[in-house]
């Protein structure tokens, strides 16, 4: 990772919210998801924090690494129907070695909708991940 990433460092990324991102559209398979209103998911909102800051570190990273999410602490604090536009944001607030951390939120046209939260990512070599990755399903399959 290059040394070009700063504490204060601020990503946005705007999106708008498809039905595809509601929650009936989170676990397809589940009677229960299903039922529920069409509203931003939980879930999909994380993703789209995570995206934020993913789009934060590209410029850092360096031939052969990636960024993986591996700590989230957020707080959904409003319904948001689809069509909706929202505005993603992620500051650069702690860097340890590999390992950085995001204050992250979330808000629509009409507020906040995610609060202040926080997302690390490490970054990671793509090749030694994929390798731990193979060497797990092995292991995996041997119980199946």
């Amino acid at each position: 990772m290059l040394d070009t990433l700063s504490l204060g460092d601020v990503q946005r990324l705007h999106y708008r919210v498809p039905p595809t991102k509601t929650v009936p559209h989170l676990y397809p398979e589940s009677e229960e998801y299903r039922s529920m209103p069409e509203v931003f998911a939980t879930g999909f909102m994380v993703g789209l924090l995570e995206w934020c800051a993913i789009l934060a570190l590209r410029p850092v990273l360096e031939e052969g690494e990636a960024s993986l999410g591996t700590r989230v602490d957020i707080r959904h604090s409003a319904p948001t129907p689809p069509g909706a536009r929202l505005t993603v944001t992620a500051r650069c607030i702690r860097i340890e070695g590999t390992y950085v951390e995001w204050e992250v939120e979330a808000r629509d046209d009409d507020g906040e909708i995610a609060a202040s939260g926080i997302h690390g990512r490490n970054v990671i070599t793509t090749e030694r991940f994929l390798r731990r990755v193979a060497d797990k399903a092995k292991r995996l399959a041997d119980f199946a």
